[in-house]
């Protein structure tokens, strides 16, 4: 009878764990198409509609990577709005608030998972997916 409380114990954190897993570029694709193509075009290649009416041009989404690496950290801290010192294209808008709900956790390549929200972390993935 003593174990009968270590039981419940478990099987209550069990039932209160939640599965987290991170999202597939689908799920990014579709962040993608509704608040970066009007800029960045339908392939991230810096031609969408309102591209032509810009200076300077948006940036080509599906060169960022360095050296064979994706930076997670800046891409991130870039849509987020967290920092743009620098860019060319500083008329971007921030989507951090646009772009929130739960969170999932992201190496953003210093072994460290930061919890992302899902929104943010999804669009990250989807342009990592289309690296040249």
């Amino acid at each position: 009878m003593k174990h009968i409380p270590l039981i419940m114990l478990g099987l209550f954190a069990v039932a209160c764990a939640r599965t987290v897993s991170m999202p597939e570029p689908p799920e990014g694709r579709v962040i993608y198409a509704e608040y970066c193509a009007q800029c960045h075009g339908p392939a991230g290649e810096g031609d969408g509609p309102w591209a032509a009416a810009m200076t300077p041009a948006p940036s080509d989404l599906t060169d960022l990577s360095e050296n064979g690496e994706f930076p997670r950290a800046y891409v991130l801290s870039v849509i987020d709005g967290y920092d743009r010192t620098g860019l060319p294209g500083q008329e971007m808008p921030e989507f951090g608030l646009l772009l929130e709900g739960e969170t999932v956790p992201v190496d953003v390549g210093d072994g460290v998972l930061t919890p992302t929200p899902r929104p943010l972390a999804a669009l990250m993935v989807y342009l990592e997916s289309i690296q040249g």
